[in-house]
């Protein structure tokens, strides 16, 4: 006979789920069992953590929602730190969770894995959360949250479901098909007349483009017409690479941790912002300052005029886009093209001047070694920083932890990413941030997936170490103990190479041509390069 878990097999299905992360837990064991019956694919990772980035991760790449299964207590309390990420980058993320039976939800009965209110646990990671009391609600809560967490401004949604109602039998028709309605907002026509008067009064107009310009539908053609309608530079943010070609002539790149590209921001008479919340990274640490004109486009109200005041345009990025280049006056003049290569020139000409080559050569070897159409996934390294601003993802996806800083994104992220699709994706971590997902070599290698693990191997927490240096004069608790990276993959069954900066490029292609899983150690100290120039003293 059907039951609760069924259910949620047969809504997901509907939903046109087909693959879910998770690890089983006593509580959800009707969910898992369900699954055996169904066409789903599960993914069990090793630590819930990683489950959830795994679920960010695939969500990314595929543009579906990422379906997470979690376990009553202890299991969904470990997930909330990756879901922070996905909360704050705008990642959709369905988040299914058990809970005890209802006789003990809100009491102290001393079950197993109880909590006092884990819904309230999950609050600050998601943006809605419900609680299942009948099997009947089944179907309709998990919809909601599902198109809840397309809707834009996208992100996780927490629905959970007590173990008795899992288990037990269930009356409710098998649900065919779930209708769901997603809401594109779309922007009020007096705001985008205003913007276009701005917009067509300026003479230095530039475009910031952020990473809700990529998670708008069409959002990057939408981009690529409105900038060059403008004839405006386009500087993207982290989390918008990939919105806006970096070999366009308008492209100003993504180097927003220096000050030329601050100062390009700043001397706009308007700047158009678009999908971005203009945070701490964005604007180099809050050192930016406009002098202009600001237009504010973003589908998240809560990030409109939060740091710089600006005609706030509360709308999803593409549409908004699309109105604005429907009215905006065409410009023929070549000053947007020029301010880019200038800008790119000075970066050029400052990374010139510092001590930086080796860093400079391995981003340049490892660009070189991985294909174009690759997927790239970058923990919260000192070579994930370099990435930020250096990496042109050129026809694939830039992935990085950056919307909430958290460690061991990279490459559970791109483990999930490459078991679901079957292609070939590339990670970059730290030695540090690597101890945060090694228990998912296990996963690699049960799953056998095309996926190449870069462990960038400085002994420590490397930019840490380098922040509390420059800080302090002396660096605390940055120091690690680790294990053989390289052994450690190969007990896992998983082939490992040594590498070195000057070898790295080769070693790196050389996995990218083989199947299943691969790991590349590199030893190396790293340093960021500076934002202003050098003074002496």
């Amino acid at each position: 006979m059907r039951n609760g878990g069924d259910l949620v097999v047969e809504t997901l299905t509907a939903l046109g789920v087909s693959h879910v992360f998770g690890i089983p837990g006593q509580n959800a064991l009707g969910l898992f069992d369900a699954i055996r019956r169904s066409d789903l694919r599960f993914i069990s990772s090793r630590v819930e953590n990683n489950s959830a980035f795994g679920a960010d991760g695939y969500s990314r790449v595929t543009g579906e929602v990422g379906v997470l299964f979690l376990s009553t207590g202890p299991g969904a309390l470990t997930a909330l730190g990756a879901l922070q990420e996905a909360y704050a980058t705008g990642v959709p993320v369905l988040v299914i969770a058990s809970q005890v039976p209802r006789s003990g939800m809100g009491l102290r009965r001393g079950m197993l894995h109880q909590l006092d209110d884990q819904k309230a646990s999950a609050v600050n990671v998601t943006k809605s959360a419900a609680t299942v009391r009948q099997a009947a609600e089944i179907p309709s809560l998990i919809a909601d949250a599902y198109a809840l967490a397309l809707s834009a401004p996208a992100g996780p949604t927490w629905v959970e479901i007590p173990q008795d109602v899992l288990l037990e039998p269930v009356s409710v028709p098998p649900v065919p098909s779930l209708p769901v309605d997603i809401v594109r907002r779309a922007p009020r026509p007096e705001l985008v007349e205003a913007a276009t008067a701005l917009l067509n009064s300026a003479a230095r107009p530039v475009i910031l483009a952020g990473g809700g310009i990529r998670r708008s539908a069409g959002g990057p053609a939408a981009l690529v017409a409105l900038a060059e309608r403008l004839g405006a530079p386009v500087v993207s943010t982290v989390g918008g690479k990939g919105a806006f070609p970096f070999d366009h002539p308008l492209s100003a790149a993504s180097w927003i941790e220096d000050r030329y590209t601050t100062e390009l921001l700043e001397d706009a008479d308007v700047l158009l912002a678009v999908g971005t919340a203009m945070g701490e990274v964005t604007s180099n640490y809050f050192t930016f300052a406009p002098r202009g004109r600001l237009i504010h486009i973003d589908a998240e109200a809560r990030v409109l005029e939060a740091n710089h005041p600006a005609l706030a345009i509360h709308a999803d990025a593409a549409q908004a886009m699309s109105a604005l280049t429907h009215q905006v006056h065409a410009r023929d003049d070549r000053a947007g093209v020029t301010q880019a290569a200038d800008l790119r020139k000075a970066v050029e000409d400052r990374l010139a001047a510092q001590d930086v080559a080796t860093e400079l050569t391995l981003m340049a070897d490892l660009r070189a070694a991985v294909p174009s159409s690759a997927h790239t996934f970058w923990d919260m390294t000192i070579a994930g920083y370099w990435a930020w601003s250096v990496w042109d993802p050129q026809d694939g996806g830039f992935h990085s932890a950056q919307g909430a800083g958290g460690l061991g994104f990279a490459f559970p992220a791109a483990l999930a990413a490459a078991i679901a699709t079957g292609e070939r994706t590339f990670a970059v971590s730290g030695d540090g941030g690597a101890m945060y997902s090694i228990a998912e070599l296990a996963t690699a290698r049960q799953h056998d997936a095309n996926v190449t693990w870069l462990i960038v191997d400085d002994g420590g927490y490397g930019i840490l170490r380098e922040y509390m240096t420059a800080e302090f004069g002396t660096a605390t608790a940055t120091e690690l103990a680790r294990p053989d990276f390289a052994a450690l993959a190969t007990s896992f069954g998983i082939p490992a190479h040594p590498a070195t900066v000057e070898n790295i490029g080769d070693v790196v292609a050389a996995t990218l041509a083989t199947d299943g899983p691969a790991v590349v150690v590199l030893p190396a100290v790293l340093q960021m390069f500076a934002p202003t120039h050098l003074t002496k003293d």
